[in-house]
């Protein structure tokens, strides 16, 4: 039965166009196809990359770091408190005025004290300005060098000057050396970005990073399987060709270089717009999914592939959202681009704020045309 549902579900209807099948992508005459089994050595590569990783954030980000004048705030710690505690835990991160009044008879703190004590709460959870750093400088590091890597794979190569390339002789495509490695080294990548997931810093696109990575890997392995290869190294190259810009950007406004920032960000918006909202689906997803309809009668595995590909394209759309509203705020001449997925770290003031508009009754200081009296007095500190 086994055996009987492999081979439905690899069928070569479901996969390939009419007249070709996984006979193609059987090796002769010298010539070597993609195959399944080349798939596992993407574990150790992505096990080296989580080794290679820590090894790089001791010795090599932590000096830049130091070099560049990345300092730490000292944070202060949360007092233990196992009430509060338990609340911020299993119940809210944020109480409600409610919740916190309620806190206050609980533990005989004054409404000031249990605001302050979750303040200080969750400013310990936020990873620290150097933690970001690092991560930052491992992903720079990884995606500059692939993305000249994969420029020089590529830019010899018929398909990267025409797209309709990617169709020739297809799936009859014997396997170059530089595409098994290119090829290895970004899947490798990131499914340890995905075991890192867990250590990482979060933020507020976690999910749509997630889908991201998934959809990513799904991809990245789906296209070697059926030797869409040319394709899949042009999707590659197309999404590395930003995201190094938008890592250094990150490093020097973590180091506090203003204006080095603002101008690499400027310049990642710029290329992360051409590149993922109009050479991505303007010449790749107009290759692979409305050229070929010139050339075989639809299947299975074309729908799952381009389906994938408008999966990254809706990623890209949201994600120019955040971009966008980012550029919007430094324009006036605002000091720094803040990441709009990062959590800023809380301050006293935000308390004094936070106090003042849940106090502050809804038609300012008049209510029903008449003046409001606070005869409440509060605990003090």
């Amino acid at each position: 039965m086994l055996s009987r549902l492999s081979e439905l579900i690899w069928a070569d209807w479901i996969w390939f166009p009419e007249g070709h099948g996984w006979d193609d992508l059987k090796d002769h005459d010298g010539k070597i196809f993609p195959k399944t089994r080349d798939l596992w050595a993407v574990f150790p590569v992505a096990l080296c990359f989580l080794v290679i990783r820590q090894i790089f954030e001791q010795t090599i980000a932590l000096p830049l770091a130091s070099l560049l004048g990345v300092r730490d705030k000292h944070r202060i710690c949360a007092s233990p408190n196992p009430i509060l505690e338990s609340h911020f835990c299993s119940k809210s991160k944020r109480p409600t005025q409610s919740s916190i009044e309620g806190l206050s008879k609980q533990t005989g703190f004054s409404v000031r004290q249990v605001q302050r004590w979750f303040r200080q709460r969750r400013n310990q959870d936020r990873p620290s300005k150097l933690r970001k750093f690092q991560e930052a400088s491992w992903r720079f590091t990884f995606y500059l060098v692939a993305f000249f890597a994969g420029l020089a794979v590529l830019i010899d190569k018929p398909w990267f000057h025409d797209v309709k390339m990617v169709w020739e002789n297809f799936p009859k495509m014997p396997l170059l050396p530089s595409q098994y490695w290119y090829y290895m080294i970004e899947l490798g990548f990131y499914v340890s970005l995905v075991f890192s997931v867990a250590s990482d810093v979060k933020r507020k696109d976690f999910k749509e990073q997630i889908v991201h990575h998934v959809a990513t890997i799904l991809l990245i392995g789906f296209s070697w399987l059926v030797n869409y290869i040319r394709a899949g190294t042009l999707i590659m190259l197309v999404h590395d060709a930003s995201d190094y810009l938008m890592e250094s950007a990150k490093m020097f406004n973590y180091a506090g270089w203003k204006r080095t920032c603002n101008c690499i960000f400027t310049v990642f918006a710029a290329v992360f717009i051409i590149t993922r909202l109009i050479i991505f689906p303007f010449w790749i997803i107009y290759a692979t999914g409305v050229y070929p309809l010139t050339l075989y009668s639809t299947f299975f595995g074309f729908y799952f592939f381009n389906g994938l590909l408008v999966v990254l394209l809706v990623l890209h759309i949201f994600w120019t959202g955040l971009i966008l509203r980012m550029v919007i705020k430094f324009l006036p001449g605002n000091d720094i681009v803040e990441d709009e997925r990062s959590d800023k770290e809380e301050t006293e003031s935000d308390d004094e704020d936070d106090g003042e508009q849940r106090k502050k009754p809804k038609n300012g200081h008049m209510q029903n045309g008449h003046v409001v009296l606070n005869n409440n007095h509060r605990k003090t500190d």
